[in-house]
């Protein structure tokens, strides 16, 4: 029996109500295509996660810490690291793919942990951050290939379903 797709979500802890909005559509356009795994606090992540549970979809949240504090109530599965932002890199190897809303440099951080270990990276423009600034770059010349440029919802689900193979 083939496993579920698994699709890591980062962005920002602290984002605007557009933001949030923004990230809870998508999470839901996510949860339809597998598993959604973010770094399970609060902004952009329970964003995401909030969404994904009304599409159905299982959450897991990989947190810094060592107990089950600070962590969203859309989680499933919680996963409490214990190794502080470190826990950014299980994070991204977690997911098929890693979809980047906004983000400042926690966010920054993951992508490149994604790009040195040839995740294919899916940033969602409209949010700010460094998903906005990388959307259609390179960070370096160590991949032929970019992070793939979404602007909008639909165009996020159609890229992330493609790279994950689904019909």
């Amino acid at each position: 029996m083939p496993r579920f797709s698994q699709i890591t979500v980062i962005g920002n802890a602290q984002a605007s109500a557009h933001v949030l909005d923004l990230a809870e559509r998508a999470g839901e356009a996510l949860g339809r295509l597998g598993t959604i795994i973010t770094g399970g606090r609060g902004g952009i992540m329970e964003a995401v996660s909030r969404g994904a549970k009304r599409a159905g979809a299982l959450t897991i949240g990989i947190l810094p810490g060592s107990d089950f504090e600070d962590v969203n109530p859309y989680l499933d599965v919680v996963l409490p690291a214990g190794i502080g932002f470190a826990r950014n890199m299980p994070n991204v190897l977690a997911g098929d793919v890693v979809v980047a809303i906004g983000g400042a440099s926690g966010t920054l951080n993951e992508m490149t942990y994604a790009w040195m270990f040839g995740k294919p990276i899916v940033a969602l423009t409209g949010a700010g951050g460094w998903s906005e600034r990388l959307a259609g770059q390179k960070i370096d010349d160590r991949r032929a290939d970019e992070i793939l440029r979404a602007d909008s919802i639909e165009q996020l689900e159609k890229t992330v379903r493609k790279l994950l193979a689904q019909p």
